[in-house]
């Protein structure tokens, strides 16, 4: 009988195994064990691969399993039908001075960036200020990761003024104590607008001396180079120059070829030269945007020579006859050091008037200088130096310069990445922090895709996708970032390929684009169904050389 109940005993132990076990493991089933789980995307990694239908899983702000999930998120994403990309970095942007005003960049993330790197005119702050300015970025809270430049101008006018001169040995040790402190504050190189006074002033061995400090503490030499027109081949030998003896990258800033004579030839040539530099065991690549228009100061239409100690130098000259005439001279035959940007639009019909600055001359904003001047019954050259001596900002323009086979030539070499060479907005549907009105703040991601992948066949969808990703975070050395692999960090773009649109134009250029559903950042959901969602999960980029003080 004790035997009978014993068997009995084991059988009903058994038996409540067999139902309670399963009931446990489905209750366990229930509880989320990832943080987001997007389900049955078309999963790009970012590396160039084809798509893989998968689902991925997030967890403490990184990707952490890709494949079949059976687990579930707090928040789960369905992406059936849409694609799943990291997030697009920005190589060229210009949010320094806006991102402490405000954080939620609502224009970068919109057009899917989730990682910036900007200063071309260096950081908003002097090199001893950057520490705090990038702590005073993770305090107050960023939508996007970002991560700066210094200039190399920012050390020449500390030191030099606005000043067109040469610095003394002294006076380079001092410059260079600054490039060492921006370095070690988090500055991601160095950079130079070789094009805009005083940048312009600096000459090729000052640069090289000043490029050794960068590259000490493993920074990159990027730079808006001497010239984009018939000098591009010559100002692109320059910087490779710089880097070689330098000792350090090289990234040529928004490659364009702006010069008509030299469209289907230039971009070649540079190109060419680019490879060469590359092959001889140089690394120098380039970044460029995807119109056929760039923007930029009116006061670019002046020769450098006239911004000598400054701007209100400038308009003292621009007050005196004589210096017109002279200057309006020079803006047909050229002049030494200055890159006649008109002359690459083609003449004054191709300079569009975008930001004047001024309440009364407002009114002209979007009509070229040329029928501006026939209005007022005035020379073009005379048009611009009033409008840039009577705003009260920089007052900027649209160049229309480039050819839309020579900016395809360029993205087809496999050394370009992608950059904006545009800021955050202050507010939604403004124009960018440098007061310019130009699609490419709004559009120029989402147009890779639309038209240089879907219409034009320029590029197959992983190869836009690695230009925008993967490429761009080697290329700036930003670790943990550009691709969809356990342990990255996880900024996703989840797209609509049929509907990817960039919808901004030259006469609407703050329209934001259509067909992205959602963008994290570092696993947090920042754009739902075309909305910010307030949140601010972005950190900073910190170059190589950064030692954090204690």
């Amino acid at each position: 009988m004790k035997n009978i109940r014993q068997i009995f005993s084991l059988i009903l132990i058994f038996l409540l195994n067999i139902y309670l076990i399963p009931t446990s493991v489905a209750a366990q089933n229930t509880e989320p064990q990832y943080d987001i789980v997007i389900r049955n995307g078309r999963v790009l990694d970012g590396a160039g691969n084809p798509w893989i239908l998968a689902d991925v899983a997030i967890q403490d702000g990184k990707f952490i399993r890709i494949g079949r999930i059976e687990g579930k998120g707090k928040r789960e994403i369905d992406a059936t039908g849409k694609y799943v990309s990291p997030g697009w970095i920005d190589v060229m942007d210009q949010s320094g001075y806006v991102l402490p005003q405000n954080g939620l960049a609502e224009n970068k993330l919109m057009m899917g960036v989730t990682t910036a790197i900007g200063g071309e005119g260096g950081t908003p702050v002097s090199a001893d200020k950057i520490g705090e300015y990038f702590a005073d970025l993770e305090k107050k809270g960023i939508s996007i990761n970002f991560g700066s430049y210094y200039s190399e101008t920012q050390a020449r006018a500390a030191i030099l003024g606005q000043n067109d001169v040469a610095p003394t040995p002294e006076q380079l040790e001092k410059m260079k104590a600054l490039m060492e402190t921006a370095m070690k504050n988090g500055a991601m190189g160095m950079t130079t607008a070789l094009i805009y006074p005083p940048s312009s002033y600096a000459k090729t061995d000052e640069l090289i001396e000043m490029a050794k400090v960068a590259g000490k503490y493993g920074g990159i030499y990027a730079s808006h180079i001497r010239g984009e027109g018939k000098e591009l081949v010559q100002s692109v030998e320059e910087a490779i120059t710089i880097g070689e003896k330098g000792g350090l990258p090289v990234e040529v800033f928004h490659l364009k070829a702006a010069y008509q004579p030299g469209w289907g030839k230039l971009m070649n040539e540079a190109g060419e030269k680019i490879e060469a530099a590359r092959s001889r065991g140089v690394d120098v690549a380039a970044d460029l945007y995807l119109y056929t228009a760039g923007g930029t100061g009116l006061e670019a239409t002046i020769p450098s020579w006239a911004f000598d100690g400054g701007v209100e130098k400038l308009k003292e000259r621009l007050k005196d006859p004589k210096i017109r005439e002279k200057l309006k001279s020079e803006q047909k035959t050229g002049s030494p050091g200055w890159w006649n940007i008109i002359e690459a639009a083609g003449g004054w019909d191709g300079i569009i008037l975008a930001n004047a600055q001024n309440k009364d001359n407002a009114k002209y904003q979007g009509k070229s200088i040329s029928s501006i001047a026939k209005e007022l019954k005035k020379e073009p050259a005379d048009v611009a130096f009033d409008f840039v001596t009577q705003g009260t900002g920089r007052v900027t323009a649209i160049y229309f310069m480039m050819s839309e086979p020579d900016i395809e030539t360029a993205l087809r070499f496999p050394w370009t990445s992608i950059g904006s060479d545009a800021g955050a907005a202050l507010k939604p549907s403004e124009g960018d922090a440098i007061g310019l009105s130009h699609p490419r703040a709004y559009g120029n991601f989402p147009r890779l895709i639309a038209k240089y992948v879907r219409e034009r066949k320029v590029l197959t969808l992983p190869e836009a996708i690695r230009k925008m990703t993967s490429w761009a975070a080697t290329r700036m050395r930003i670790q943990g970032r550009g691709v969809i692999k356990a342990g990255a960090w996880a900024d996703v773009v989840i797209f609509d390929y049929d509907k990817i649109q960039d919808n901004a134009t030259y006469e609407k250029p703050l329209l934001s684009p259509s067909g992205i559903d959602y963008v994290l950042v570092n696993g947090q959901v920042v754009i739902e169904k075309g909305k910010h969602t307030g949140a601010r999960p972005g950190k900073v980029i910190y170059g190589q050389g950064y030692q954090k003080q204690i």
